[in-house]
């Protein structure tokens, strides 16, 4: 993928806020996830079975199912909830945009990856735009916002964990791994707390293949690659992108617009992703560095 991986990931990562109001809209948010997970988990375990992919095995496959769990289950049970609850998708997504803060604070903390001043500097802009941006959302909202959170908690500790625990899983079989555990919770949670129903058969359709070919497949297999090749910061870092992004596709496909406010949130979330990724890349090459980042160093085996 090269470096057509990066953009690539940030629109299609962009687009599952789109297709996640779409499909909330149409049906509950644990019913979606329970035929995203299902489906999903069963065409990546027949892709992994095709092609002879190693299957994570003993305490390998518990770390896995952990991940999968916080990943898939904890985020977009706390995302999907808050759009079934009203909140827009941009929004959402730039609460998502604090991603790259909480990785960057876990893997000082868990994985010791050292980061230069500058790149601090970078999460710290960025973070403050996104919080910039969701601030008109509080008072109204804090019931979704907080759900959003609950998601960017998984997500982030999913990731960290992830590097921690896992570095060296094949993306195939360990993906379809993450979607089959969630799979079953989420279909409990949708017998328990929703009234199972579908009120546009064709939209669901639609959107559930979206969202389980193009979001749930392509997307994460290509997030896991580019954590397998980069610092969990370095990819955490292009989550600043996606709220600008996930905004245009919202004003372009669902008409949603976004107060001043927050198009100033947004601007200062690109800052951030420059001073975070594009500085820190300059400076590699300055000190005639390699442009690929080798893997983080091994959690101690204290916390294995």
């Amino acid at each position: 993928m090269g470096r057509l991986g990066p953009p690539v990931f940030v629109v299609l990562w962009s687009s599952a806020f789109i297709a996640g109001v779409i499909g909330t809209d149409v049906a509950p948010p644990f019913l979606l996830l329970f035929c995203r997970f299902a489906l999903a988990g069963l065409l990546l375990a027949g892709i992994a079975r095709v092609s002879r992919s190693p299957w994570p095995r003993g305490k390998q496959l518990g770390h896995v199912a952990v991940v999968g769990m916080l990943m898939q289950g904890v985020q977009f049970a706390g995302f999907y909830s808050a759009i079934a609850l009203g909140l827009p998708g941009g929004v959402v997504a730039l609460v998502q945009g604090l991603n790259p803060v909480v990785i960057a604070l876990l893997a000082a903390r868990v994985l010791h990856e050292r980061m230069p001043l500058v790149q601090w500097l970078g999460f710290a802009v960025g973070g403050a735009g996104v919080l910039l941006a969701v601030s008109d959302r509080l008072g109204s909202s804090l019931g979704a916002v907080l759900l959003c959170v609950v998601g960017l908690l998984g997500l982030s500790l999913g990731t960290v964990y992830q590097k921690a625990f896992t570095p060296d899983v094949d993306v195939r079989s360990s993906t379809a791994v993450h979607f089959l555990v969630a799979t079953p919770f989420m279909g409990l949670a949708a017998l328990l707390l929703e009234t199972p129903h579908v009120t546009d058969w064709h939209v669901f359709g639609w959107v559930l293949a979206w969202i389980v070919l193009v979001n749930s497949i392509g997307t994460f297999l290509l997030l896991n690659v580019m954590l397998h090749r980069e610092k969990a910061a370095k990819v955490g870092a292009l989550f600043f992108l996606t709220p600008a992004v996930t905004a245009l596709l919202a004003w372009l496909v669902l008409g949603q617009t976004l107060s001043a406010v927050a198009v100033i949130g947004l601007g200062l979330g690109g800052v951030g992703v420059l001073l975070a990724t594009v500085v820190r890349r300059g400076a590699r090459g300055a000190t005639g560095g390699t442009a690929t980042a080798r893997p983080s160093t091994p959690a101690p085996a204290a916390l294995r």
